[in-house]
């Protein structure tokens, strides 16, 4: 499991980006952090018995859930440093967290399918429109197993949740398969060793209650069983796992329509790419 955007630290050399009221804002609203994501991220890591790679430094200066390439890698505060600033946030902050979550893929026996997870929040509000969607299921619809997963896993929390459960939606509010971690290790991991997935929660409902987290962490155990391709044939679900639960997980009905882009810490970017 992973967390990009679990706090909204900034070390001390850095902190004069932030002196104006302007970035004193940005550090303590959505922008400079994914509130209730790193709780979250671990009562699920325990649920799940995985293991959580943790940030905790703010993605207004420097972010980890874009690639080096990215425009929204630095946000309207840090992108005046200099190179020479620029290369020791990467290597200080950016590059461990990725390596770190590589390294527990790596860890896995060989011929073992990789479940990763990362965890976030998003604001219920944007540019003055409210998001209808609570509960948003990420994940790249061209990769088969990882499509499964998905309907399995929502198709698994539905009836679980009672009469008035959140609305849970997949590729929503942002796409899944746009610039992030997620889609770096899916460029580097074949399907048969790595499937990832976002877990995108409203801020509406954080803290989620235990139940549903439960609930959450249940439903994505099971979606991973039921896709394996012995359960699928109906063989006998008695025989060792292909999938390994480092569940370190957006659209409509296609499951590639109608999400937000996530362009990154300044929140620039049209609809369509995640947080």
């Amino acid at each position: 499991m992973s967390c990009e955007h679990g706090g909204n630290d900034v070390p001390e050399p850095y902190r004069r980006l932030f002196a104006s009221d302007s970035g004193r804002d940005a550090l303590e609203g959505h922008r400079g952090w994914d509130a209730g994501a790193a709780a979250l991220a671990r009562a699920l890591a325990e649920k799940l018995g995985a293991p959580l790679v943790m940030q905790s430094v703010s993605r207004l200066l420097v972010e980890c859930n874009r690639s080096a390439e990215h425009r929204a890698l630095w946000s309207e505060f840090s992108r005046t440093l200099g190179e020479q600033d620029k290369a020791a946030l990467i290597d200080r902050y950016w590059r461990p967290h990725r390596d770190a979550v590589r390294a527990r893929i790596a860890e896995a026996p060989v011929g073992v399918v990789v479940v990763h997870l990362g965890v976030h929040t998003f604001t219920p509000v944007w540019k003055g429109r409210p998001r209808p969607t609570e509960i948003g299921l990420l994940f790249d619809p061209r990769r088969p197993r990882e499509r499964r997963i998905a309907v399995e896993w929502r198709r698994a929390l539905l009836p679980s949740l009672g009469p008035n459960p959140p609305r849970i939606h997949l590729n929503l509010p942002y796409r899944g398969w746009t610039d992030g971690l997620t889609t770096t290790l899916r460029a580097e991991l074949s399907e048969d060793r790595y499937v990832g997935f976002e877990l995108e929660v409203s801020q509406r409902i954080v803290p989620l209650p235990e139940e549903l987290v439960d609930r959450i962490a249940e439903g994505l155990r099971s979606a991973c069983l039921l896709s394996r391709p012995e359960t699928r044939a109906g063989l006998d679900m008695r025989a060792g796992p292909d999938m390994q639960g480092g569940p370190d997980m957006q659209g409509g009905p296609d499951m590639r329509g109608g999400a937000e882009t996530r362009g990154g810490p300044d929140d620039r970017a049209g609809p369509d790419t995640p947080s």
